[in-house]
C-alpha cells in the first residue's frame, strides 16, 4: 500500500492531517530527562512502568512496521466571555464530545477502509497509550513541536486532537517540517506561571507550574502562591495557543461534536453531583471530578474580586468536601477585606 493512498483515506474519513512516522520516536531521551527532572508531577501514568513503553511502539504491537499520523481539527467558534464574563473559562478542547470516543470512531472507519485494499494488524491510540503522539506527529509531517510544547502545523495552526495507528503495514515515512518558531516568545512570555521552562536549545512543559495541570490532573489542594495566577480558569489553558502567531488564520471546524456547550460560575457553583455528571458525561471536563471543579470555580470567583460571587462562595464554604470548603474560604478573605474597605 502506498502512502499517498494512506493519507487519500485519512482525509476521507475527517482528518486534515495524515502522515507516516517510523516506529522508533526520536525523543524518548528527552523524555526521560523530563521525567527524571520531576516535570511530571503526580501524574504517574507518565512515570511508572508505563514509561518506558514510550520508547518504541512495537511494545504495543510487535508486528508495528509503520505508525499512521492523524490530526483533527477541534477549533470550534468561541462563545462570547466580553459579553457575558461570568462564563466559566474551559479550555476549547473540552467544550464538546470526549474527543476520544470521536477520534477512535473516526480512525476505526479509517482501519476498515484500509484493511478493505490489504490486510494488516494494527493497534489504534488516542491519548492515553503510551506513546510519544508528537514526537510521532512531528517525525509523521504533520507540524514541528513548538515553544509552547504543542504540535504547530504551518497552515493549520495547533488546535488539533492527535491519534496514531500502528500498524505492520510498511509505509513511506513522512518528512518532518522545519521549526518555523524563530525567534518569537509571545508564548513563553504570556504563561501567567512561567511554566515554559528552557531545556537545552528547546523548551519545555513543567507541569509543576502548569494552570491546566492544577485545574485538570491535581486532586489535592492547590498551593497558595499559584492560586492568583490560575486567573479564571475553570478547566485546563489555552493561552500559550491564543497567542501563538500560527493561530491567528487557523480554520474552525463545523464538527458539531466540538460546539461550545457555555456555562456561567454560577452555575457550575450550583451543580450537585448528579448535575454534574448529566451535565458533562461523555465529556473531557468529568476528568477533573466534581470537587475539582467546584475547587477551580472558587478560585476564580476568588481572583475576580467580584462582590457578586459572595452568595455562591458562602454557599461551597459549607460544602460536604473539605477540598471545596479550603478554596471557598480563601476566596471569601479578599471579598471580605475589600467590603470592610
Amino acid at each position: 500500500m502506498l502512502a499517498e493512498m494512506v493519507r487519500s483515506v485519512g482525509n476521507s474519513c475527517g482528518f486534515e492531517m495524515v502522515g507516516i512516522a517510523p516506529v522508533e520516536p526520536p525523543d524518548y531521551d528527552r523524555y526521560q530527562q523530563w521525567v527524571a527532572d520531576g516535570m511530571a508531577a503526580d501524574m504517574h501514568y507518565l512515570t511508572d512502568h508505563r514509561a518506558d513503553l514510550r520508547r518504541d511502539v512495537r511494545s504495543l504491537l510487535p508486528e508495528a512496521r509503520s505508525v499512521i499520523c492523524v490530526g483533527k481539527l477541534y477549533n470550534a467558534p468561541p462563545p462570547d466571555r466580553v459579553v457575558n464574563p461570568d462564563l466559566a473559562n474551559i479550555s476549547r478542547y473540552a467544550w464538546g464530545q470526549d474527543y476520544h470516543e470521536v477520534m477512535r470512531a473516526s480512525m476505526t472507519d479509517m482501519v476498515e477502509q484500509l484493511r478493505s485494499l490489504e490486510d494488516f494488524q494494527w493497534r489504534i491510540c488516542v491519548d492515553t497509550a503510551p506513546v510519544l503522539e508528537r514526537s510521532l506527529a512531528r517525525t509523521a509531517g504533520l507540524g514541528w513541536i513548538g515553544k509552547n510544547t504543542c504540535l504547530i502545523n504551518e497552515p493549520l495552526g495547533s488546535w488539533f486532537f492527535l491519534g496514531e495507528i500502528i500498524t505492520s503495514l510498511d509505509l513511506a515515512p513522512s518528512l518532518p517540517p522545519p521549526d518555523r518558531c524563530g525567534t518569537c516568545t509571545r508564548c513563553i512570555d504570556a504563561c501567567p506561571t512561567d511554566a515554559l521552562v528552557p531545556n537545552g536549545d528547546q523548551w519545555t512543559l513543567d507541569s509543576r507550574r502548569c494552570i491546566s495541570y492544577f485545574t485538570i490532573e491535581h486532586r489535592g489542594s492547590i498551593p497558595e502562591l499559584i492560586r492568583a495566577d490560575l486567573g479564571d480558569h475553570v478547566f485546563g489553558c489555552d493561552i500559550c495557543q491564543d497567542v501563538c502567531p500560527w493561530n491567528r488564520r487557523a480554520p474552525v471546524t463545523a464538527d458539531p461534536a466540538f460546539a461550545a456547550n457555555p456555562v456561567t460560575l454560577q452555575e457550575l457553583a450550583a451543580m450537585d453531583q448528579p448535575a454534574f455528571r448529566e451535565r458533562y458525561r461523555g465529556t473531557p471536563v468529568v476528568r477533573a471530578k466534581h470537587a475539582g471543579i467546584l475547587r477551580n470555580v472558587a478560585v476564580a470567583m476568588g481572583n475576580s474580586s467580584a462582590e457578586s460571587y459572595r452568595e455562591e462562595l458562602e454557599a461551597l464554604a459549607q460544602h460536604a468536601e473539605p477540598l471545596v470548603r479550603e478554596h471557598a474560604e480563601w476566596a471569601l478573605s479578599p471579598l471580605s477585606v475589600t467590603k470592610a474597605d
